[in-house]
């Protein structure tokens, strides 16, 4: 099970891992806790689309159509998108009322326990302490999934479903500091302007968490999928962007993994790890 905030960064953070685990015939969940409601249409080719339909519905068309790409089941928490504050607004707005970061947490804990319950996921990937990146829906999906794993194991929790016990929960760690510094040296090598100069920049004004990486799966084969299901959300991903510059065969040969930290494992395994599944293949032929 992968949770995430909005529509979208189930495409940006572990597709393709999640694309080789369903390949595998291994049953996979996205988890979006919210619509995506206030995201800005990053690409002028869905502005027409969005205001015959509305950002909401299309952005629902869109995640159907990038699970669909990616081989993988999906389930709405149901929240409104809290948007993003302006850093420049001082002091910070008030986030919007009843937003998924608004809302008290204990509201959004029983229909995320009823999921896991429901799916029974050995394995759930999520979002760092720091939500990858200060997003408020970030920053409390990884207070949400971690509230949530612990209440599904309790069988005082909300009794109406039988307690289930995730075995490993882990970070997603797919911005890297060495992926993105070897997808500028290849663009530089090409004799071509790299699209992550800037991005560089901001992420060298962060400590690097590179040393908190875990785990690194071989998905190269996966790639092409990953990248169609970034281009289904059309509201926010322009086929120009930086997300495209490197071709999928050069990255497949300098950087064909995606990384993750292993936050809590309740089964022995041995560090550093190349699946997620790690001390419960067995188990996994199983279910």
């Amino acid at each position: 099970m992968a949770i995430h905030a909005h529509p979208d960064d189930e495409a940006s953070k572990g597709a393709a891992t999640m694309a080789k685990y369903a390949a595998e015939g291994i049953d996979v969940m996205v988890v979006t806790c919210t619509g995506g409601e206030r995201g800005d249409v990053l690409h002028s080719a869905a502005e027409e689309e969005v205001k015959e339909h509305g950002i909401a519905e299309v952005r629902r068309r869109e995640m159907a159509n990038a699970v669909e790409i990616l081989g993988v089941r999906h389930a709405w928490l149901g929240y409104e998108d809290s948007g993003f504050p302006d850093p420049e607004v001082q002091p910070p707005l008030p986030l919007p009322d009843g937003c998924f970061a608004d809302l008290p947490i204990e509201v959004e804990l029983v229909p995320m326990v009823r999921l896991i319950r429901e799916f029974r996921p050995q394995v759930v990937t999520t979002y760092d302490e720091n939500g990858g990146y200060p997003h408020p829906d970030h920053l409390r999906v990884h207070s949400l999934t971690l509230l949530a794993v612990e209440a599904a194991a309790d069988p005082e929790f909300d009794s109406e479903l039988e307690p289930w016990t995730v075995s490993k929960i882990y970070y997603n760690m797919q911005f890297a500091r060495g992926r993105i510094y070897a997808l500028h040296e290849a663009m530089i090598e090409a004799g071509v302007e790299s699209q992550y100069t800037e991005w560089i920049k901001r992420m060298e004004s962060r400590p690097d968490e590179s040393h908190r990486i875990t785990t690194s799966i071989n998905v190269a084969e996966y790639f092409p999928q990953r990248d169609a299901a970034l281009l289904a959300h059309r509201t926010q991903v322009d086929p120009s962007s930086q997300w495209f510059a490197v071709p999928v065969e050069v990255q497949a040969r300098i950087w064909p993994t995606e990384e993750f930290e292993l936050a809590k494992s309740l089964v022995p395994t041995e560090l550093p790890e190349n699946d997620l599944f790690a001390g419960l293949r067995t188990d996994v032929s199983a279910r």
